[in-house]
């Protein structure tokens, strides 16, 4: 807690954020009005946001080096709460990820995610001078797949190809040889027909309806990505204004505080709007990336990398569900999509982050 140690701390990546969060929360409240079934979430979400802030401070405050003398323990833990997910946890939307705690649900996958930054971080940092073969990228590839296969069971797709995609950016990170990266393509695809007929229903119908769209369609995701579509359009170069967009206000646009909250955002604030929200968001992701590059050793570079390269993934996705060029995925847009556990999970990526940026100075 000296003083001397906060100098380091980065306000405009703290501010930043904290900016989207509150954007996100005005998002939510326009996009439910009216609905009372969800009128509790603009409580909510405001309250995650309190939370997460201290857990911010907290997580900058420690130094992240402790972490890594912990990975072990938090990936026996991330698997333990994964197994209890599927043992006790709630199902909702024919999915078991949530954990009532009495008070809130909490999706243990959101936290987790943070959690496998932290231990795998610490394995590529831990094994950098060793040879990058085969038995390198399989030993990581097995490590992550241990907690992979509890969110694949729950079943929630889009949260374990997070957390491939983690694993894929520290890999290349670290140096992944050519080579390799040809038979990892390989291999993923070989390994996406393969698991297709595994699938749950729905996601199957998700692929399905993409790349085979109903033009006659009447409900289901490929009506609401026309919505999404047309409510994009409607906003223009300057938007309907706040709380007057009528694909929202008269709920033709479905699912509009969560996956089509990027939707919302461009019918009210129009291009204009939209660009500029997603210009502090690129500048979120440069000053992780940032903080990465002045970090004074692997292990904080790896965290900041990957916990860019992993809001950056979700945006990515959640926009492209939004303009109909990849399936509906489910993944909430970071910062601003409804949600405790997920924006309680994005905070505190940043915390950790922060604790990176605060000790850039030390000696090497």
């Amino acid at each position: 807690m000296r003083r001397n140690l906060w100098r380091n701390f980065d306000f405009w990546l703290f501010g930043s954020a904290m900016f989207l969060s509150i954007f996100g929360i005005m998002m939510i409240q326009s996009a439910i009005a009216g609905n009372e079934v969800l009128v509790e979430a603009v409580s909510r979400q405001p309250i995650f946001l309190a939370l997460g802030t201290l857990l911010l401070l907290v997580m900058a405050a420690i130094d992240y080096h402790y972490w890594g003398s912990l990975a072990r323990f938090m990936y026996f833990f991330a698997i333990v709460s994964l197994v209890v997910i599927y043992v006790v946890g709630q199902a909702r939307f024919g999915s078991a990820r949530w954990l009532d705690t009495g008070v809130i649900l909490i999706q243990p996958s959101e936290i987790v995610k943070i959690l496998m930054i932290m231990v795998l971080a610490d394995y590529f940092a831990r094994n950098q001078d060793k040879p990058h073969d085969f038995r390198w990228i399989a030993e990581s590839f097995l490590m992550t797949m241990g907690v992979v296969i509890w969110i694949l069971i729950q079943p929630n797709l889009s949260t374990s190809i997070v957390i491939m995609v983690i694993w894929f950016s520290l890999i290349w990170i670290c140096g992944l040889p050519l080579k390799y990266l040809a038979i990892l393509i390989v291999f993923g695809l070989i390994l996406m027909v393969v698991a297709f007929p595994l699938m749950e229903d729905y996601q199957q119908a998700r692929i399905i309806n993409f790349i085979f769209p109903d033009p006659e369609a009447r409900h289901g995701e490929t009506y609401n990505v026309e919505q999404a579509l047309i409510t994009i359009g409607s906003g223009g170069w300057f938007g309907q204004g706040y709380g007057q967009g009528t694909q929202v206000q008269l709920r033709f646009l479905k699912v509009r505080h969560t996956d089509f909250i990027f939707s919302a955002m461009a019918e009210e604030f129009g291009f204009v709007g939209t660009i500029f929200i997603l210009a502090i968001f690129l500048f979120i992701i440069w000053r992780c990336m940032k903080v990465g590059k002045d970090a004074s050793d692997l292990y904080g570079s790896l965290i900041a990398y990957s916990y860019a390269a992993m809001i950056f993934f979700q945006a990515a996705v959640n926009i492209g569900v939004n303009l109909n060029v990849v399936p509906v995925s489910g993944l909430p847009f970071p910062f601003l999509s409804y949600g405790g556990s997920s924006l309680l999970s994005t905070i505190l990526g940043i915390g950790l982050v922060e604790s990176v940026s605060l000790r850039k100075d030390r000696i090497q």
